[in-house]
């Protein structure tokens, strides 16, 4: 493999990786800019998502020969959605499982605080953690949630879902062989917040619509984008590069509203999948007031300053829950950190009830 300016672009994200896990000197500058697509970035996230950029980047230089990297294109998009939906397909087993419903959030205080959700998804990421903590854990930093709280409530056979990503990361790097160089750009960025968005968050995820619309925004209009961007650089070798991956409507004698659809519809159906998402959270949501419910309590928990409403005991042969109703008022992102302090070491979980319009006041 050759040294060239596109692996050492790629060496440099990976430097920047490390100097992100080792200090933390550059969050000020890298965490507003990453927040904007990794959905309330992270160190762990920018780490890997830096890490991934600049891998892809330097592994689309690895293949000399001509390879269908259209037909590989398709397998990762396939593939990445295929994970995608597993994921919501675990959380609504785990919850049958668990007889919690489906419009929480799920909050496991074994091992550290770990939530999941079926909005934002960590089963795949608690699989993943679980893994990795047995074979790096001395490298691994106390800053980064590797969501392992959350493994002993897995189904059984979750393990096998993981054994998608690699076959999803094999078929990104073939599918970037011989490409223009901002295509190789961009399908490096759009795929490393396509495994981000998989093991943390899901399908409803920001870093999964960024990740897989990517992907399918690059097999639609790719040649499109690059031409742009050929004209404004006025770089010939990215033109001349760029005709030898044409969009398979183009040329093909299509009428011009074929042709316009063909182009121009895959921003319809990034609408259509934002507008899923909300409309998932909407349904979902009790405004009314927040239904915490937590398991196995201990007698002496005290929840502090929160307001609470209505308390109900319940017990039976297999669970021992007590129920809180809590103002409205609160963000429900700061309930669920809010609830952390007093229930550490005070309860084997906790749920709390969707309010998607607490983000809205």
């Amino acid at each position: 493999m050759k040294v060239n300016k596109t692996i050492l672009v790629g060496a440099a994200f990976i430097l920047l990786a490390g100097i992100i896990f080792l200090t933390d000197f550059l969050n000020p500058i890298i965490r507003p800019v990453t927040y904007l697509f990794l959905m309330g970035s992270s160190k762990g996230k920018d780490i890997i998502f830096f890490g991934l950029l600049g891998l892809f980047i330097i592994l689309s230089q690895v293949i000399k020969k001509k390879i269908d990297t259209t037909k590989y294109l398709k397998v990762s998009m396939i593939t990445g959605g295929v994970l995608l939906i597993l994921g919501i397909f675990l959380e609504v087993l785990f919850r049958m499982q668990m007889g919690i419903k489906l419009n929480t959030v799920f909050c496991s205080m074994t091992n550290g605080m770990s939530s999941t959700s079926i909005l934002h998804t960590h089963l795949i990421k608690s699989i993943l953690g679980a893994v990795l903590t047995q074979i790096m854990g001395p490298f691994i930093q106390s800053g980064i949630n590797t969501g392992v709280g959350l493994y002993a409530y897995v189904p059984s056979f979750a393990f096998l879902v993981i054994l998608l990503i690699p076959i999803l990361f094999v078929a990104i790097v073939l599918a970037s062989q011989k490409r223009p160089w901002f295509t190789n750009f961009l399908l490096a960025f759009f795929s490393s917040c396509l495994i981000i968005g998989i093991v943390d968050g899901g399908m409803f995820a920001t870093p999964s619509y960024v990740g897989i619309l990517g992907l399918y925004l690059v097999y639609r209009n790719g040649y499109y984008m690059n031409y742009i961007v050929g004209k404004v650089l006025k770089d010939d070798s990215l033109l001349e590069e760029n005709e030898l991956n044409q969009p398979v409507y183009r040329n093909r004698g299509f009428s011009q509203k074929r042709f316009i659809f063909n182009r121009f519809g895959i921003y319809f159906f990034v609408i259509l999948v934002i507008l899923l998402r909300f409309t998932v959270a909407f349904a979902g949501a009790e405004p009314d007031y927040y239904t915490v419910d937590i398991v196995n309590p201990s007698e002496d928990i005290d929840l502090g300053n929160i307001s609470v409403e209505v308390i109900d005991n319940e017990y039976d042969n297999k669970t021992n829950k007590t129920t809180y109703h809590i103002d409205p008022q609160y963000n429900e992102m700061k309930l669920i950190n809010d609830l952390r302090a007093p229930l550490d070491n005070s309860c084997e979980y906790y749920t709390v009830s969707w309010n998607i319009y607490s983000y809205l006041e």
